[in-house]
């Protein structure tokens, strides 16, 4: 049976900076994931690598995932007439890019 560790990610609140009277947004929320030792030792040596600790380190990495992941699920409202022109522009046939048909025309670096 595999050894599981508990991980707590706690993040400490960002004070505002007095001097640029800059803000960063105050964390709240913890967020609280179970881990086998194994993961554990591979994200805290990950973490040692990049000099930061293993919370600084797992919040980038999984806020760094979840932007990838939602990059490309993203859904677009549009009314009827939006709509309408939007595939009445992909029903027209493509008009040719000068640069394009020149940058096509040229001989690739894997052709040599």
């Amino acid at each position: 049976m595999a050894v599981v560790s508990a991980v707590t990610l706690l993040c400490t609140p960002m004070r505002r900076t007095i001097r640029g009277m800059a803000s960063t947004p105050v964390k709240e929320e913890r967020l609280a994931v179970r881990v086998t030792a194994r993961q554990k030792q591979t994200i805290e040596r990950a973490a040692a690598v990049l000099g930061r600790n293993v919370t600084e380190f797992s919040v980038q990495a999984i806020t760094e995932r979840a932007e990838e992941v939602l990059t490309d699920r993203h859904v677009f409202n549009l009314s009827q007439a939006q709509w309408d022109e939007f595939v009445a522009q992909l029903e027209e046939p493509a008009r040719p890019v000068p640069e394009l048909v020149a940058l096509l025309h040229r001989p690739s670096l894997f052709d040599e």
